[in-house]
């Protein structure tokens, strides 16, 4: 009987247990969730703010000129997820600490790899740039220096670059006996064109701020103490419309590029369409008729 009895206590305790631990688990996602990714993470190369709707990535490796290594890829890969699961982020800003926007990828890293070990970082590279490219919201870089390979690379990734007038962009791999290795050879010739992206990649050139701007490689330039508020004017300027929209609109202009003209308008009428399931598009075109302020929900 006392045997049964204590089986019986055994089994109790652990039972108890499960369930506390199921209890504690549900609520720290729950937790997580409610604050809608806006928790501040420790990061030791990189900088994630968020203010009212626009996050604000700083890639912050100032000594090294903001070199891209490892380390500093896989943060940058993380506060994208960061920025991805945040419902309340609907622009994102991308700019650089210091002196540099990045000045290329981390050579010190780089210059002893193998075969094996150079395609893993070059994979680890892509796999962060394409991830910021397909992310649902929109980017700018804010471009305040040099964005030289990995750099330059990296505001490719980006919807829109703004460059400050000391801006200076290249992809000059080629000078250190390697090609592009974070998507410079494809990004690029599909910003710039073919007959362009090959000059720049083949001569190592770099370029200033205004030449950039000439060959269609960023939006706009400006002096560079009205760079984060030119950017920042923008981000609030694009989070003030419908996010859903929004989403929709990155989404049908990045598919649309990758294929035949026939195949990018029908999905152009898939998202159309979508947009009638929202609540956003009810609200904007109800306060359009009625000549009234809009309030969009995200939704």
């Amino acid at each position: 009987m006392l045997r049964y009895i204590i089986r019986n206590e055994v089994k109790t305790s652990i039972i108890f247990k499960c369930i506390c631990d199921i209890i504690n688990n549900t609520l720290l996602m729950l937790l997580l969730k409610g604050l809608g990714g806006r928790s501040n993470m420790e990061f030791k190369n990189i900088i994630l703010e968020k203010d009212g709707n626009v996050a604000l990535l700083t890639i912050n490796r100032p000594k090294a000129m903001n070199a891209l290594n490892s380390e500093t890829l896989k943060e940058i890969d993380m506060a994208i997820d960061n920025i991805a699961e945040d419902e309340n982020v609907y622009a994102v800003i991308l700019t650089g600490a210091g002196k540099a926007f990045v000045a290329g990828a981390d050579i010190t890293e780089m210059k002893d790899l193998n075969t094996v070990e150079g395609r893993k970082f070059g994979v680890l590279g892509n796999k962060v740039f394409r991830k910021l490219e397909k992310l649902d919201k929109p980017v700018i870089a804010a471009v305040n220096g040099f964005a030289l390979g990995g750099g330059c690379e990296l505001s490719l990734s980006c919807d829109i670059r703004i460059a400050s007038s000391k801006a200076k962009f290249g992809q000059p791999e080629v000078g250190l006996g390697i090609t592009p290795g974070f998507g410079g050879t494809q990004r690029l010739a599909r910003v710039v064109g073919v007959g362009m992206a090959k000059q720049l990649i083949y001569t190592a050139q770099i370029i200033n701020a205004e030449e950039a701007l000439r060959i269609g490689l960023v939006n706009k330039v400006v002096e560079p103490d009205k760079l984060l508020e030119e950017v920042k004017n923008l981000a609030n300027t694009i989070a003030a419309n419908a996010p859903v929209a929004v989403r929709l609109c990155k989404a049908a202009i990045n598919q649309g590029i990758q294929c035949d003209i026939d195949t990018a308008v029908a999905y152009e009428a898939e998202v159309f369409g979508e947009c009638f399931a929202t609540e956003d598009q009810k609200e904007g075109m109800t306060a359009f008729v009625e000549k009234r302020d809009k309030t969009f929900k995200n939704k």
